[in-house]
């Protein structure tokens, strides 16, 4: 029989990312201009937490640099909990920090999961992103790994759903920047050109038509082109050199992450020629000085 008595422990977890697919200004049904992204899902990046409760005062979170999840964490609390709860919450992550790949967002989602699980309940997602963006200014489309969305991350909404996921893609990572960090919510905003908030409105049309279709091929330019907008606003060192060693060898296309370091090469997972093509690129990226890895989403 199970027991009525409420779980002392609760436990969550979230996913990372490997940058955007698509990030610019769109409007949403409304005719409002918003800020939004296509994340790149990785599922093998993950974010897990563990929160135990207890008869202290206060959440406290190991490691103590979490403070966006321990902020998460009481937000969900204060929302969902009947009674004031003290307690501890442990982040563990796989997620490399500062590269733009969705490692704060994963430990606050996870967080906030983890506080849900405590308290056996269920939330919305559009409840979990309020609480995400409260506790870290701007979020990242993860949560919606099920389905590809166009996100407004810095306000927690999803401006657009393609009503499917992504189809599969094999990429090689590469960090362009190793030496650099990046700071989302420190990073300023890209000041789009009217030209390029104009550009958007054909790159969100080929993206919803790629998504569709399943067409990797146009999901890759779509890729390429947002990422060449973005070098106006954070330039990835020798990104023109990468993506002639991807055009080299088959790849789609080329993707950032656009508040970060990371750089990857798509491939079609489908094809029997993508291990070798892989393989070659591989090659060559180290020979440039590249420490190349690869990823499935």
């Amino acid at each position: 029989m199970r027991s009525t008595a409420p779980a002392s422990v609760g436990y969550g977890e979230a996913i990372g990312h490997h940058g955007e697919l698509l990030q610019g200004i769109f409007e949403d049904e409304n005719a409002r201009l918003r800020r939004g992204l296509t994340s790149l899902p990785c599922r093998h990046l993950k974010s897990t937490a563990t929160f135990k409760a207890s008869d202290q005062e206060g959440l406290t979170v190991s490691p103590a640099c979490r403070e966006k999840s321990r902020r998460a964490a009481e937000l969900a609390l204060a929302m969902f909990a009947r009674s004031r709860v003290g307690g501890h919450l442990t982040i563990a992550s796989n997620i490399p920090v500062a590269r733009g790949m969705g490692s704060s967002t994963a430990d606050v989602l996870a967080s906030i999961s983890a506080i849900l699980d405590y308290l056996d309940l269920e939330a919305p997602p559009g409840r979990v992103m309020e609480i995400a963006v409260r506790a870290e200014t701007a979020c990242d489309s993860t949560l919606f790994s099920q389905q590809a969305v166009l996100f407004a991350h810095r306000e927690g909404v999803v401006i657009e759903s393609f009503r499917t996921s992504l189809p599969a893609l094999n990429f090689i990572s590469v960090d362009a920047a190793p030496d650099q960090s990046v700071d989302t919510l420190l990073f300023e905003p890209a000041r789009y050109s009217s030209f390029e908030i104009e550009l958007f409105r054909p790159l969100r049309s080929l993206m919803r038509r790629a998504i569709r279709d399943s067409d990797l091929e146009l999901l890759g330019r779509v890729a390429t082109a947002s990422a060449l907008i973005n070098q106006r606003f954070l330039p990835k060192p020798r990104l023109d050199h990468i993506r002639a060693i991807g055009t080299c060898h088959g790849a789609l296309g080329v993707q950032v992450a656009h508040s970060g370091t990371v750089v990857g090469l798509l491939f079609d997972p489908a094809s029997d020629r993508t291990t070798r093509h892989m393989e070659k690129a591989m090659h060559d990226l180290q020979k440039s000085g590249f420490e190349p890895s690869i990823f499935r989403n």
